[in-house]
């Protein structure tokens, strides 16, 4: 029996390394009415899991314990007492939120199972049907979250536990100012993936952990769960893959709960064919939504169909041939092909397939904006070679946003030629990195002056605010289709905090995509 999942899979809160108080004692009583009984071990964020039981309703409790409590805690209480407002099957019941100033503590539902990362990690993957029946409990948990206005904030594989009766219960709210009801979503992508693979999507689902990461190609994209293994269903690997592609539009979670329902409901015989997917994003009078395999089968038709055209004009342009020649105006008639573009004018569109650029030292440099002996200088060449032991790490800081000393620092891009960018990948040593990419015309020199000025006038090219990663591996997109670039800035605003409380992060390897 195991009781996991208060706090998120990540560090410790950003306020600092939480440290938890004493030795509770077994037999303790707190707030004269919970009683410890058993640690259970200490949760992601450095607090202390207890069973207990409250002796004046006689039942079996978890008790969370921080040290200290007051401000430092005040978002553990806080989510706590949101989370006790919604009541739902699928949601674990929050009891309590104390705070002794010295010591803060949650009562709440004690479940008799396992979380779901250990289930897998003891069990291996999951059947394809149990793995839909526990996102469909999770999606329909959310659904009562969201109806409220809140955000869960957490839902990965620590905090989704699996009662010994098969109940699946979502645990420990804890939605800050960069989680959202998409990202909730998506997280249900994530819990989709991991039980189908063992395998948990960090960049995708969001919420990093110990977990190991999802299979990926060269180019680091993520594999399909039927990739992976075999037995999943072609429309379950499609959800799957839809709810994680932040290209393709989440649904809300009613929505998916619903596709869910329908797909969970289905019979044994029908479970291999029940799409397409019917997410209606608001009225079931909508249309509905394409899908990845849609997708493809609209470009597959659109190739039959101008393959179609080029042989019918091909045949029609060979049995009028001595028609054509003997009109008087065949000579004088403007010749087009089949887009209408007329034989003299040439169209010089980029290759709608993304490829990598090759970079080396000559092409990328450290940007430090203030005045300081630019001990950075130099080190850029590490984040470009390929090479996981060679890298950028940043000095440490007080803080996050580097002490107040300045806005922050990055890598400059110099592709040496202007191109169309699809994407660059950053892959850092740790997650909770605040980044983004800006652009600019020119590089006005590698010193104190230069830098400043290029942190003052390069613009973002993502209107979005950037948010804390949530994995190692960051895709930093935006880029317009029809402009081309040639200066990129990777810019760091917030680090995240190391083991001995300072912040520092590694870039290990920087990657720019195109398609010229």
């Amino acid at each position: 029996m195991t009781q996991v999942g208060e706090g998120h899979e990540t560090a410790a809160d950003e306020a600092g390394p939480v440290m938890t108080f004493g030795a509770p004692t077994v037999g303790e009583i707190l707030a004269e009415r919970y009683q410890l009984e058993e640690h259970v071990n200490n949760d992601s964020a450095g607090r202390q899991v207890w069973r207990g039981i409250d002796v004046i309703l006689r039942r079996p409790v978890a008790v969370v314990l921080r040290h200290p409590g007051g401000d430092s805690a005040t978002e553990m209480l806080q989510a706590a007492v949101d989370a006790s407002r919604v009541i739902h099957p699928n949601l674990v019941g929050v009891y309590d939120a104390i705070d002794e100033g010295e010591r803060a503590y949650v009562v709440r539902e004690w479940v008799d199972g396992e979380a779901l990362r250990e289930l897998v990690g003891r069990d291996g993957p999951m059947d394809p049907r149990r793995a839909t029946a526990i996102a469909h409990s999770l999606a329909d948990a959310l659904t009562a979250v969201h109806a409220t206005g809140m955000v869960h904030g957490n839902v990965h594989p620590g905090t989704t536990l699996i009662g010994d009766d098969g109940r699946v219960v979502l645990a420990d709210a804890r939605a800050d100012s960069a989680d959202s009801t998409e990202r909730d979503v998506r997280a249900v992508g994530g819990i989709l993936y991991y039980s189908l693979t063992g395998h948990w999507p960090h960049a995708e689902a969001g919420h990093p952990s110990t977990l190991p990461d999802a299979n990926r190609d060269g180019n680091g994209t993520l594999t399909t769960p039927r990739q992976s293994r075999a037995g999943v269903p072609a429309y379950l690997d499609d959800l799957t893959m839809d709810l994680l592609d932040r290209r393709v539009t989440a649904p809300t979670a009613e929505a998916l709960t619903v596709e869910l329902s329908r797909l969970d409901s289905s019979s044994d015989d029908d479970y291999e064919d029940v799409g397409p997917l019917r997410f209606a994003q608001g009225s079931a009078s909508e249309p509905v939504r394409s899908t990845r395999k849609i997708f493809i089968g609209v470009a597959v038709l659109a190739v039959i169909a101008v393959i179609g055209l080029v042989f019918g004009i091909r045949a029609i342009g060979d049995s009028g041939n001595d028609q054509l020649a003997s009109s008087p105006d065949a000579s004088t008639a403007p010749q087009t092909d089949a887009q209408g573009n007329d034989g003299g004018t040439s169209t010089d569109a980029p290759s709608a397939t993304p490829k990598k650029f090759a970079l080396t030292a000559d092409n990328v440099r450290i940007v430090d904006p203030p005045k300081t002996d630019r001990a950075d200088t130099g080190k850029a060449k590490g984040t470009v070679d390929d090479d996981p032991d060679t890298v950028w790490k940043t000095q440490g800081y007080t803080t996050a946003n580097f002490g107040g000393l300045k806005p922050g620092m990055g890598i400059l891009i110099n592709l040496k030629s202007a191109k169309h960018i699809s994407e660059v990948r950053v892959e850092t040593s740790v997650p909770g990195v605040t980044m983004d990419a800006r652009t600019g015309t020119v590089d006005p020199g590698d010193n104190n002056s230069g830098d400043d000025k290029i942190v003052k006038t390069y613009k973002k090219v993502n209107d979005n605010s950037p948010e804390k990663t949530s994995g190692t591996t960051e895709l930093l997109t935006g880029f317009e289709a029809d402009q081309t670039y040639q200066y990129i800035l990777v810019f760091i605003s917030k680090l995240p905090q190391d083991d001995d409380g300072s912040y520092r992060v590694s870039v290990q390897n920087i990657s720019v995509y195109g398609t010229d």
